[in-house]
């Protein structure tokens, strides 16, 4: 079949097109990529302070097992769990009925041996005058005074008694030994309440002030011993800046502590000593058992800061990728000695001047080249400060 001169030309044309457009995708293949335009920050030297945490456990200033100093029924109870109470107010209530009755038979004692007393008294009284006529002998007479000497002890013992029966009266009241929030009351009205029970009637914690209570390594007690002022430890401790709280919700406590006493000794197991610092805690919003971590500053003078985006991690050792003059890049490790939020101290592995790449690392490999785009370290502080 004769196939038409114009359909034949469409064909021939539709092929040189066809070809064309192979040979520039071809070609487009090969092409190498752009080269990429990344943001890139002058390393800077500035003063700054980092941090030091170490995990803590919190306490309050005094933390009293409220117990009962006598037997008997539980009548009543004043607070409620979890009420803040001062010193001196009443708690609990032991039924005290049992404890009257015996004030009251060493109240009647007591009377006893003073009637005893005078009786005896009377005694010598009569003796004395006939012993000095010799009228009877001294014997009776040196009877008499062992008598009374005897009555004035008994009375003696009488009074003591009731002292014990009026201090017994006076535990069935169990009053709060100082100011403080109630933990949980286990017993109930009408519960049998002893002197031996395991477990006391309540826990009143005084959170006026927290104990924050954390362990330093023997390598970070040697630095603080070695970094602040002093001839002695205490020296040492007044010299060392306040220290900060961070809690549970990772925010920073607004009250600053003071460290005041380090433990005796090291802990063989461990191998730490333990510290303890104190917060103010006038709002109460710290509570014995809360967790936390304290914070000691370190300040520095003239710290090599970068951004912390700015690093990547090969195998632990951390990493940046320094711009050359020839704008290509090359990965280089560096020592982290601090850091902030947004922001980490080097110690090692960069000096101020130097350029690195600030983001869009992920893509890069040794040798790269890219197009630096300068940041200023001014702007990207004011936006992500120290």
């Amino acid at each position: 079949m004769k196939i038409p001169g114009k359909i034949r030309f469409i064909v021939l044309i539709s092929s040189i097109i066809l070809l064309q457009n192979c040979t520039k995708a071809a070609e487009g293949g090969n092409m190498a990529p752009p080269t990429p335009e990344l943001p890139v920050y002058t390393i800077i030297s500035s003063p700054a302070t980092t941090y030091q945490e170490f995990p803590t456990a919190l306490e309050g200033k005094n933390n009293v097992e409220i117990r009962s100093q006598v037997d008997g029924y539980l009548d009543r109870i004043y607070v409620e769990e979890g009420a803040y109470v001062r010193a001196g107010q009443p708690l609990f209530k032991i039924d005290s009925r049992a404890y009257g009755e015996q004030m009251n038979m060493a109240n009647a004692n007591l009377q006893v041996a003073n009637a005893n007393i005078q009786k005896a008294k009377v005694e010598v009284d009569r003796l004395e005058p006939l012993v000095a006529a010799k009228v009877v002998s001294d014997v009776q007479l040196r009877t008499a005074k062992a008598n009374y000497a005897a009555a004035v002890a008994a009375a003696s013992q009488a009074k003591a008694s009731v002292g014990g029966a009026r201090i017994n009266v006076g535990f069935t009241t169990i009053t709060a030994p100082v100011s403080g929030y109630i933990g949980r009351i286990p017993y109930k009205k009408g519960s049998l309440i002893s002197r031996t029970d395991p477990s006391p009637l309540t826990l009143l914690s005084d959170i006026s002030e927290i104990y924050a209570y954390f362990s330093l390594s023997e390598l970070d007690f040697i630095a603080f011993q070695n970094k602040y002022q002093g001839a002695t430890l205490e020296e040492k401790l007044k010299d060392m800046p306040m220290v900060e709280l961070v809690i549970a919700d990772n925010s920073v406590y607004p009250q600053k502590g003071k460290m005041t006493i380090v433990d005796g000794q090291f802990d063989k197991t461990t191998g730490a000593i333990s510290v303890r610092a104190v917060f103010p805690n006038p709002s109460g919003t710290l509570r014995t058992g809360n967790t936390g971590r304290v914070r000691m500053p370190q300040l520095m003078s003239n710290a090599v800061i970068i951004p912390q985006e700015s690093t990547f991690e090969i195998q632990d050792k951390t990493y940046v990728y320094v711009v050359g003059k020839d704008q290509k890049v090359t990965s280089k490790p560096i020592k982290i000695s601090g850091k902030t939020e947004n922001y980490y101290f080097i110690s090692e592995g960069l000096q101020p001047g130097e350029k690195i790449v600030y983001v869009g690392l992920g893509s890069l490999k040794d040798g790269a080249s890219i197009k630096a785009k300068p940041i200023s370290s001014d702007s990207l502080l004011k936006t992500k400060p120290l």
